[in-house]
């Protein structure tokens, strides 16, 4: 899954993507490498991120999906918490519903992921984007964001989502310190258990440099988001979300030709 954001003030690149043209040419940067979804969000969920209002959210992302839609056929996911523009990316040809607060943000958000009928990823979140990673606690981070995990998808089903459309996604680094991160990706393979195609956004997260003892940026955390990427594929995850597709497809390609060498 490669990352689009649409965004003035995404951790990962500064906004690079920010107006349609050069979100464009992005996005057909990485189909070109590889990507086999698109996720295009119009609001940063970055640690101290400031609310986007619905319609500047659905400005952002609208036209650029429905450009790709017309020259493409890849999938399409719409990063988003407003079940409004959820469904204005669907109209457009969004085919997948991402949302880091696992369909609670508001009260019609399981009713319009019912009503669309697209894919729905579950992640989880503790707190909200600003407070987030003010000192994150949890008694086992592991059982807490599993049970959470699997009390998100029984609310979704019952609201009407079909089960054969629901994903799940551990969160790392919404709301985790490095040390609860790691121990998610150490038994990531629990997760994939609960019998969900699992997606893993690891991708230059804050949480790398500091596992690894470095001040390395946002755009300097390749290795550990390979690292990452890896780790997650080996525990069965069904897609990772990335930043840098050709990069993570090569070494995707080579685990996958050792291990069956």
């Amino acid at each position: 899954m490669g990352i689009v954001n649409v965004t003035p003030d995404s951790f990962s690149d500064g906004g690079r993507s920010l107006g349609h043209d050069a979100a464009l040419a992005h996005a057909r940067r990485l189909i070109a490498e590889g990507a086999d979804i698109l996720d295009i969000g119009g609001e940063s969920t970055r640690p101290g991120a400031e609310p986007v209002s619905e319609s500047d959210e659905v400005a952002r992302v609208a036209p650029l999906i429905a450009a790709l839609r017309a020259e493409s056929t890849i999938p399409i996911s719409i990063d988003t918490m407003k079940p409004g523009v959820a469904a204005a990316a669907c109209a457009v040809g969004a085919t997948m519903w991402n949302d880091v607060t696992a369909l609670t943000w508001s009260p019609e958000s399981l009713e319009t992921a019912a009503a669309i009928g697209c894919d729905v990823v579950l992640m989880h979140m503790r707190g909200e984007p600003r407070t987030m990673q003010a000192a994150p606690r949890y008694d086992d981070v592991v059982a807490e964001v599993t049970a959470y995990l699997s009390a998100r998808v029984e609310a979704a089903m019952a609201a009407g989502v079909a089960g054969t459309s629901i994903w799940i996604d551990p969160g790392i680094g919404f709301g985790k310190t490095a040390e609860h991160s790691l121990a998610l990706m150490r038994n990531l393979d629990g997760i994939v258990a609960l019998g969900f195609p699992v997606l893993v956004g690891a991708s230059r997260k804050s949480s790398i440099a500091r596992i690894a003892g470095d001040t390395s940026t946002s755009d300097q955390r390749l290795g550990g988001s390979l690292a990452m990427a890896l780790a997650a594929a080996r525990a069965g995850a069904a897609a990772v979300r990335v930043h840098d597709v050709a990069e993570t497809r090569q070494a995707l390609a080579v685990a996958e030709a050792i291990s069956q060498a």
